[in-house]
């Protein structure tokens, strides 16, 4: 079978996945043996939840390699980090506990946790992270909250939220992974080598086993950030194979119903398809 065929085998496995649902699923994966692309609305604007948290990761970062935040400074957690907070552990832990800025970027990425995620922001302004955002090529993600209002409904406009594209996200993850061994990778981050490492590290510290994950071996490692929106569930991650990048998928469900004509609340089935994408590229992918 020559490459032609395999790829358009490829192509229509992915985007059965997604019209066997009645949700909208957009998604933007790169086969790293190969470097070819299968894209579907991956430059279409759509929430973007938690999967926000990758670009303040690298802003910070880049305050960091500037000299204006340091990863040893010690934070306090302070009760007002836990209002309006809906994801995480700190919101139950006793106020007091002090961390150093590289816990709490690690907390807001492996478990999102969104008292960690203000305690970073907090370092940061919302127009920083926009403007960075723009500076590195994701012309298409749009910061516009710390964190999104509690009480959003399930139809909230996209102007409610952070948004994002697939293709900015799968941009965003390429990049980094880059910048292990390029220069000008990192310098198009605006972060030194060893914080870049840092970068992925912490991706790759991700401990949610949905979504990308749920249908690959086990121990297979995956650098990734997830994210629950109040309109559908989204992740974005490279995939390793063998001990190599193999590929980067971000997949992103919108208009996700409450609940399936069977009963079955949607984000699971939202959750299910990107596994199953994520699983198809497993399957299918070959140098």
């Amino acid at each position: 079978m020559n490459r032609t065929t395999t790829s358009n085998k490829t192509a229509e496995r992915l985007n059965a996945i997604c019209d066997a649902q009645p949700f909208v699923t957009r998604y933007c994966i790169r086969n790293l043996l190969t470097g070819e692309t299968f894209d579907r609305g991956a430059q279409e604007e759509t929430p973007s939840a938690s999967t926000r948290k990758t670009s303040i990761m690298m802003a910070a970062l880049k305050a960091v390699g500037d000299g204006r935040l340091d990863l040893n400074e010690p934070i306090v957690y302070e009760p007002r980090f836990a209002e309006e907070v809906a994801s995480g552990l700190f919101r139950y832990l006793t106020p007091g506990i002090v961390i150093p800025l590289r816990d709490a970027i690690t907390g807001m990425m492996v478990l999102s946790d969104n008292v960690c995620t203000k305690m970073v922001f907090e370092r940061l302004t919302l127009e920083e992270v926009d403007r960075y955002c723009k500076s590195i090529g994701m012309i298409r993600t749009h910061h516009r909250f710390l964190i999104p209002p509690l009480a959003l409904s399930p139809d909230h406009a996209l102007g409610a939220v952070t948004t994002t594209t697939a293709a900015d996200q799968l941009m965003l993850l390429q990049t980094i992974l880059d910048a292990q061994t390029s220069k000008a990778a990192a310098a198009k981050l605006g972060c030194p080598p060893a914080l870049c490492q840092f970068a992925l590290q912490t991706l790759k510290n991700q401990v949610l086993r949905y979504g990308i994950h749920s249908r690959l071996p086990f121990e297979t490692k995956v650098a990734s950030k997830g994210g629950r929106g109040k309109r559908g569930r989204m992740d974005a991650g490279i995939v390793y194979r063998g001990g190599a990048p193999f590929y980067i998928i971000a997949a992103y469900t919108d208009q996700v119903p409450q609940a399936m004509p069977n009963g079955t609340p949607g984000y699971t089935v939202s959750l299910e398809t990107i596994g199953r994408l994520s699983r198809a590229c497993w399957d299918e992918f070959q140098a």
